[in-house]
This record gives C-alpha cells, structure tokens and sequence, in this order.
C-alpha cells in the first residue's frame, strides 16, 4: 500500500479576501511613503487600510463622498 502524504497548506497572511473592490497598484514616491507609513503607525493600522482611510477622508473633505 503507498504511503499517503499530507498537505499543509500556508496561512496566509492578511483579512480573507472579501471578493469586493478593484485592486490597484500604487507607486509612491519616498517622501509620500513615509507619510502613509506614519499615519499607518499612528492609527494602528496596515498600508493598505492607510491608503483606504487617507482617501477615504479627502473625498469627504472635498465632497466627493458624502459623510457617514
């Protein structure tokens, strides 16, 4: 009888994929980066959540979403 092998899959890292939402890639200056990276530290959040929240509070201040 042969021997069977079991497969331990990789967590991965990060929330589950939601399936919502189109990714896009961003390239960000040094200067730019910093900036994400601060606020990032400072909220206690990921870059990615960073990028979501400072865009999410421009287009607020700007109008172009309205206010929860």
């Amino acid at each position: 009888m042969a021997k069977q092998e079991t497969v331990v899959s990789k967590k991965r890292r990060g929330p589950a994929p939601t399936g919502k939402g189109v990714p896009i890639m961003v390239r960000l200056q040094p200067d730019m980066l910093a900036g994400v990276d601060q606020f990032a530290a400072e909220h206690d959040v990921s870059r990615p959540e960073a990028v979501r929240l400072i865009i999410r509070d421009w287009s607020i201040r700007y109008q172009v979403l309205k206010a929860e």
